[in-house]
């Protein structure tokens, strides 16, 4: 600049020359420049001093990426730790609520010695406003047993008329009646019962058991009621015996179908089970049972199927039984609110 100067003083004082110096423009493409008031960053009115420490966080802050544990960490900082919230407590699935064992410990295993083997148990059923184990299966049915159930009833209907259906259940009555008779006269060792009548003794059905009577011994009850003295229900089972060398409580069944599996019977060994546990806890039998048999007897005399549960089996089918009674006293429950409304 100096010397720009210099040459136009040089230049001025020559003859018949001048030279004045042009304004300086600069060109500017900022729409700041271009005729507009320049605007007041309202950031640069902030007392720096007083909030300089704000600044500084802020400025900080944003100079870093948080990860998930630094972000956890300045929670912890904040709000302090987390207190982990305790999952309310549920109920194992298949599991009832009011569980009681199905053996006694306070009871023996086996009869006791006192006991006179040649006169069985027979207590007569007391009808009261205790519900029957056959009563609670049938309340307990589920939606897939009552839709077989009705199939059949509309089956036979059509195939016997409502008059044939209904001399055809009096009659399957009857006979289960007379077959649980025979057997009894048959099983009992007592010489005063009334003698059998011979053509029932010679039916299918009593042919079909022949092969299982050679493994039934020790009779302990014919007949008999139970009542299970905590869980408040009744049962009147068929025979408690020796089945091969082991105490059972024996239910009966006549068949005009095979039934060769256990599953084949469906509520049967629900039944069973509630019988023995009603045994075990029932002050009118000085012994304990452990174990069940479920006897399929069928018309046409062919063997029967014996199905034998052990103690493990008892105690899978108890827990099955309970959730069964458990159900029937919600829905009995339920009734009785409804009724009271």
């Amino acid at each position: 600049m100096k010397v720009f100067q210099t040459i136009c003083r040089q230049l001025k004082s020559s003859k018949g020359f001048s030279v004045e110096p042009a304004p300086c423009v600069v060109f500017s493409t900022s729409s700041y420049l271009c005729g507009r008031k320049k605007k007041v960053n309202p950031y640069e009115e902030v007392d720096q001093e007083k909030y300089s420490d704000l600044v500084r966080s802020v400025l900080s802050f944003r100079g870093h990426a948080q990860a998930p544990q630094s972000l956890f960490e300045e929670d912890d900082l904040l709000y302090g730790p987390v207190r982990k919230c305790k999952a309310p407590k549920q109920e194992a699935a298949g599991v009832p609520r009011n569980w009681c064992p199905l053996f006694n410990p306070e009871k023996s295993g086996k009869p006791s010695a006192t006991s006179d083997p040649t006169i069985p148990l027979k207590i007569p059923l007391q009808r009261n406003m205790i519900p029957s184990v056959t009563r609670i299966l049938q309340q307990t049915m589920t939606s897939e047993q009552i839709s077989c159930l009705e199939r059949w009833k509309r089956r036979m209907i059509l195939e016997l008329g409502e008059d044939g259906f209904a001399e055809y259940t009096s009659n399957m009555f009857l006979q289960g009646k007379r077959f649980h008779e025979a057997l009894e006269s048959i099983l009992s060792p007592q010489r005063n019962l009334k003698e059998p009548d011979e053509n029932l003794l010679k039916s299918g059905y009593i042919q079909s058991i022949q092969h299982v009577l050679r493994d039934v011994s020790g009779v302990q009850a014919l007949e008999s009621a139970v009542k299970h003295e905590t869980l408040k229900y009744v049962g009147l089972l068929d025979c408690v015996a020796d089945y091969q060398g082991k105490l059972c409580v024996i239910d009966w069944k006549t068949s005009e179908k095979r039934k060769p599996f256990i599953q084949n019977t469906f509520d049967n060994p629900l039944q069973v089970v509630a019988y023995v546990g009603a045994v075990n806890h029932d002050i009118n039998y000085s012994f304990q049972v452990q174990c069940g048999l479920i006897v399929v007897a069928y018309k046409d005399g062919s063997p029967a199927h014996p199905h034998f549960m052990d103690a493990e089996l008892c105690s899978q089918y108890w827990a099955k039984w309970l959730l069964r009674l458990e159900e029937y006293t919600k829905k009995e429950k339920n009734q009785n609110i409804q009724k009271l409304v």
